[in-house]
């Protein structure tokens, strides 16, 4: 994994100042901790069973795989060999939220697909037809128009963002908690495999409401300090009502006393 992001992003994009990923053990490692520390890259976690965290990456992911459906056909074991296909019938692609293409945000110009060259397209005899000094000149005010047509996709993005955040927030009724209150945790799949009885409970608790974050996304600790999860998003926590929990710095300090 270092070495893939030493090759395809350092070498490619330059040193990024944050990088957000999920929990998988290839990017919570001692490797990946040096390799954070050494280039100073701010490298945050996602909570656990929130696709939200980092929707952009989810919703790249959910269309690369439909692609992959209709093109690895019977083998699916040479998934790996279509992705390349994949990504460039994604990047060739229209996009709704950004009005645009990634190729064209990128290089400034649309793509000269393989079949327009076989089967020369409108486009292709027209561009044959022009002075090459006049290809330069339109090719440098494209270039120049990168900026602008950057902007307007950025504006496009928030727009497209905010009307699907009105919408589901319309449906949705999030919970939140506030630093010190106690919950329940859903012990499926947030804590692992449910263990016991059929009908035992579902959720596991209570805990204590150590740090409140932004986005939804908490910090929990039990009677001894201890965190189960390193966050988790209100969706997985109810609120408790029974008795009064001991407050976690008290446990705390007596735990240090003691020893």
């Amino acid at each position: 994994m270092v070495r893939l992001f030493t090759t395809q992003v350092l070498y490619r994009y330059g040193n990024p100042r944050k990088i957000i990923s999920d929990n998988g053990t290839a990017f919570k490692n001692v490797k990946i901790d040096a390799f954070a520390d050494k280039h100073k890259i701010e490298w945050r976690y996602s909570s656990v069973y929130n696709l939200r965290a980092n929707g952009l990456a989810e919703a790249l992911n959910k269309t690369l795989i439909k692609i992959l459906r209709k093109t690895i056909g019977d083998n699916q074991r040479n998934w790996h060999e279509k992705l390349h296909e994949a990504l460039w019938a994604y990047r060739i692609t229209h996009r709704t939220a950004t009005q645009a293409t990634p190729y064209s945000l990128v290089y400034g110009a649309k793509a000269v697909l393989p079949i327009e060259v076989e089967l020369p397209s409108l486009r292709i005899a027209m561009a044959a037809q022009i002075p090459l000094t006049k290809q330069t000149q339109l090719r440098l005010q494209e270039l120049d128009g990168m900026d602008e047509r950057r902007l307007a996709a950025q504006q496009n993005l928030e727009l497209y963002q905010a009307r699907m955040a009105r919408a589901y927030e319309k449906l949705s009724r999030p919970r939140t908690f506030k630093k010190g209150e106690l919950v329940l945790v859903l012990r499926r799949p947030i804590l692992g495999r449910h263990h016991g009885p059929k009908f035992a409970p579902n959720w596991e608790g209570p805990y204590v409401i150590e740090q409140a974050y932004e986005g939804g996304a908490y910090l929990l600790a039990d009677s001894n300090g201890k965190h189960p999860v390193s966050s988790i998003n209100g969706r997985y926590l109810k609120k408790y009502y029974g008795q009064n929990y001991p407050d976690i710095s008290t446990t705390r300090q007596n735990q240090r006393e003691s020893s």
